[in-house]
């Protein structure tokens, strides 16, 4: 209905020939496999859900609404189609409190009209019978019609919706009345409008009798095709725990996919990488896998079976006779490109098995390289495992997708700076390799001291440029404003690893120094060193460069890592040894720390945990760094790592206590110190922190909880703030206490205190302060809410005693009287009727914006007397 969306919103450009429509009747082509609409997972499964389907549809723009539409359908299926009134059934929508929605009793009693029995005429909730595109757009009430294959005078109402392949959908007769705003709230439609649509698949099999889409002949063809192309027994339309290995459902699978395949590339969507593109690549790469591991066929099936679905659809789609080569090509050229990946998966695979330790379970790295780089599905990996009696390690896996969604989420749009020149793929890591292209020595990035002056020096590193890489391929050159990833024979630069954000800086050719590369991000893959650099001149394998770290940047990245040191030790010692890190960030701004915990962190353990960080960097401790083995520094007490995969040999960094002393046998050294294992890089002496303020404390989940901290000069700001916000909450507090008489005042202090309250809220200043200072502001607006309500009440009674003597016993009293708002008037009005109970009172209270306040309310005895006659109160 997309086409449409301009009529149904009114945006339609009256001149248009689609604004001169009004009814429209059509076929179109459907897929249905990514979105709000997903049927991929479905399909193969049953024998009624496809990925492509053709939709058959009637159209009214504000002219006929829900009478003719189903009177309509009606008619075309039980007269045209002669379809047996008694198989089948309509559902109408039954309304939503919650939305402020009734039941849709017009469109029943339509159908009840003509002549549906009401035990065919079914209500049900929004997810079934209101109908949405997206999350925002044109929506309204649907009526669907179901059909029995069963039959035989039955009631089957009890199967309608209810995923039964006998009860099945066939036509949704959609009502547009409304549109779904961004808010989420619904607004009516200028015009009402009527969208329906009807599977041709699912209309074929009532008009043929079938007991499945698959057995008509739209499906028949391709299905035989399949047989003859492939050693499985012929297909039997076998579901669920009856189909023994899957075979039918292989079946349904590579039917229902080349359609979609045919269909989709002959309209110029190929399968890619992302959009579109990736669902269609997911769709291929599933048939394939269904025709090669379920049905036991040679490559090239797939395509093969493109002339019979060109033969069922040739005639409707003409543009398919005419891309029948194409498509072939397209499918066979990707298909090969995935059983290739299928068996260098195998490969490494086998090679990973062989190198496991016993009794552990795969790693999830090279399970997400796999799912990743060569997109070797997930189920066919778990498979392959179970039958080695081994598995995958799922929550580790889980982690990365989690992480994946998320740099997505937050990552680069098309077009802009990415990391995809520094994300090495498989293959070209198997070449890298193959060509004996040495890993890149990055020991340079811990080559640097503490100067005279308290200022780090970086020690100059000279490389040469082994390999160049971009549009996921390698290169021996790349011209001159082009991204690119540079691997290098050595480094100084820090990887993204660890947690923590890579270097930045620049790079030059040696003999060019007005030349500069710069490098924006640096990532580790199989051991290379990927700089992603946008080459300023023509950039070759060979050449001689070298390489200038951000010194800042750097520096600012070790305090906040050697931070994140003092801070885990410190979460220990004051929530207990059970706290344990859950995940870590660390960039040149600020720190991020996850950890779990039993229950919220409070005041006083936050500013514990402070005070704590605060003590070692007093004590300006030593940082000490050693690579050792991991077998020996796993038997370290109390070392502190993360349940990750660690190099062997492996980085220490022990904040106080040499390596050495930490390592020895039946030492408690590392119990009372920070001992983490850690390819990061860090200060030499904790003193270089200064400082450490947590500016932010939440729970992620129950159970694990964020902090987020700053160091140095950042911290000084952040309590400078704090102390700073803290003084106005003071200053609001001492005049809070003043005897204040003036409620204009009083609503002003309140709303200073709201001001100040999402002021505190959002400032980076320390979490410990911001709690207290909210628990105060909190008290503080009662108060005033509080003075506020009981100055209102005595300038009501005031107010109240100058009408009664005013007006002393008389029935109705109707004066102005001055009041601040409208509140104040009614509890005026409210004392005048509880002091004297026989009046009437109607009160105005003229404004200075120009407006009029009325307050009104009727005497009990009227109301009493009003009720006994059945007459409405006179005021």
């Amino acid at each position: 209905m997309n086409q449409f969306k301009p009529i149904f919103l009114g945006t339609v450009h009256p001149r248009s020939e689609l604004a001169q429509q009004r009814r429209v009747v059509n076929s179109q082509k459907c897929v249905r496999a990514g979105g709000k609409h997903n049927d991929l997972e479905d399909v193969g499964r049953d024998t009624y859900h496809h990925t492509f389907f053709e939709m058959l549809g009637n159209w009214s723009f504000g002219d006929y609404f829900k009478e003719e539409a189903c009177s309509m359908a009606w008619e075309l299926l039980t007269e045209v189609y002669e379809i047996p009134r008694d198989r089948l059934y309509v559902t109408y929508f039954g309304g939503d409190p919650s939305l402020g929605l009734s039941a849709d009793e017009e469109c029943r009693d339509v159908w009840l009209r003509l002549g549906v029995p009401a035990s065919h005429v079914l209500p049900f909730p929004l997810k079934d019978n209101f109908w949405e595109m997206g999350d925002t757009g044109p929506c309204g009430p649907c009526t669907e019609i179901h059909y029995d294959h069963v039959g035989g005078g039955r009631n089957a109402a009890a199967l309608v919706n209810q995923g039964s392949p006998d009860v099945v959908e066939i036509w949704n007769l959609v009502f547009m009345q409304y549109s779904r705003e961004v808010e989420g709230n619904l607004l009516p439609l200028p015009q009402h409008h009527v969208d329906t649509g009807m599977g041709l698949e699912r209309l074929v099999t009532v008009l043929q009798n079938k007991r499945s889409n698959y057995d008509t002949d739209l499906f028949t063809p391709i299905l035989d095709a399949i047989h003859k192309g492939c050693r499985a027994p012929r297909y039997q339309g076998l579901v669920g725990d009856a189909d023994v290995g899957r075979v039918n459902m292989a079946y349904r699978v590579v039917a229902d996919h080349v359609r979609t395949l045919c269909v989709c590339i002959t309209d110029g969507i190929y399968p890619g990488f992302s959009g579109a593109e990736l669902v269609l690549r997911r769709i291929l790469r599933r048939a394939v896998r269904f025709c090669s591991e379920v049905l036991q066929a040679p490559p090239g099936l797939l395509a093969s079976l493109v002339p019979t679905v060109v033969d069922v659809l040739g005639d409707a789609y003409p543009e398919l006779t005419r891309n029948t080569n194409q498509i072939k090509d397209i499918i066979n050229e990707n298909e090969a490109a995935f059983l290739s990946s299928l068996e260098r998966g195998r490969h490494i695979i086998e090679q990973t098995v062989q190198q496991m330790e016993p009794s552990t379970n795969f790693p999830a790295e090279v399970a997400w390289s796999l799912y990743g780089s060569l997109g070797f599905p997930l189920d066919l990996i778990d498979l392959m495992l179970e039958e080695k009696g081994i598995s995958l390690d799922s929550a580790a896996f889980n982690e990365l997708v989690l992480e994946d969604a998320k740099r997505k989420a937050g990552g680069p749009q098309a077009g802009q700076p990415g990391s995809t020149n520094t994300q090495l793929d498989v293959h070209s890591l198997a070449r890298l390799q193959a060509s004996k292209v040495p890993a890149t020595d990055d020991s340079p990035k811990y080559a640097y001291r503490l100067g005279q002056h308290g200022h780090y020096e970086f020690s100059p590193c000279q490389a040469t440029v082994l390999m160049l890489y971009r549009d996921q391929s390698l290169h021996k050159e790349v011209g001159a404003g082009q991204r690119c990833g540079v691997i290098l024979d050595r480094t100084n630069f820090y990887a993204e690893q660890g947690g923590q954000d890579s270097d930045q800086g620049y790079m030059i050719r040696l003999g060019q120094q007005d030349v500069l590369f710069p490098v924006e991000s640096v990532r580790l893959c199989g051991g290379y060193v990927v700089h992603e650099v946008t080459a300023v001149e023509t950039l070759r394998a060979g050449d001689q460069v070298q390489l200038f770290v951000d010194e800042a940047q750097r520096v600012a990245c070790m305090t906040n890592h050697t931070a994140t040191h003092l801070l885990n030790f410190a979460l220990r010692r004051v929530l207990g040894d059970s706290t344990e890190q859950r995940g870590s960030h660390v960039t040149a701004e600020r720190l991020r720390f996850d950890f779990d915990t039993k229950g919220h962190v409070t005041v006083e353990q936050l500013q514990q945990v402070e005070q704590v960080v605060q003590d070692l960097i007093q004590k300006n401790e030593a940082v000490h760094m050693a690579e050792v083995p991991l077998k020996l520094a796993r038997r370290v007490q109390g070392l502190r790592a993360v349940d990750e995969e660690y190099p062997d040999p492996v980085r220490i960094v022990s904040l106080g206590v040499p390596v050495e002393n930490v390592l020895t046998c039946d030492t408690e050294a590392a119990m009372q110190t920070s001992v983490e294992l850690c390819c990061g890089t860090h200060l030499l002496q904790t003193g270089s922190v200064e400082d450490l303020a947590i500016i932010s404390e939440r729970q992620l989940v129950k159970g694990i909880s964020r902090v987020i901290a700053v160091t140095g000069g950042q911290a000084k700001e952040a309590r400078e703030l704090g102390q700073c916000l803290a003084t106005e909450v003071d200053s609001v507090s001492l005049r809070m206490k003043q005897r204040i008489t003036s409620i204009p005042e009083m609503q002003n202090l309140s709303k200073e205190v709201g001001q100040l309250t999402k002021v505190v809220a959002n400032a980076a200043m320390p979490q410990w302060q911001r709690k207290e200072l909210q628990i105060i502001l909190k008290a503080l607006q009662r108060t005033a809410n509080t003075a506020i309500k009981k100055l209102e009440l005595q300038q009501a009674e005031k107010a109240a005693q100058i009408l009664l003597a005013k007006y002393c016993n008389q029935p109705v009293i109707i004066d102005t009287v001055p009041a601040d708002s409208l509140s104040i008037l009614m509890k005026v009005v409210n004392q005048l009727c509880d002091k004297s109970p026989g009046t009437s009172v109607l009160l105005l209270s003229p404004q200075a914006s120009g407006e009029v306040l009325c307050a009104c309310q009727v005497s009990k005895r009227d109301m009493c007397l009003d009720e006994d006659s059945g007459l409405s109160p006179p005021l």
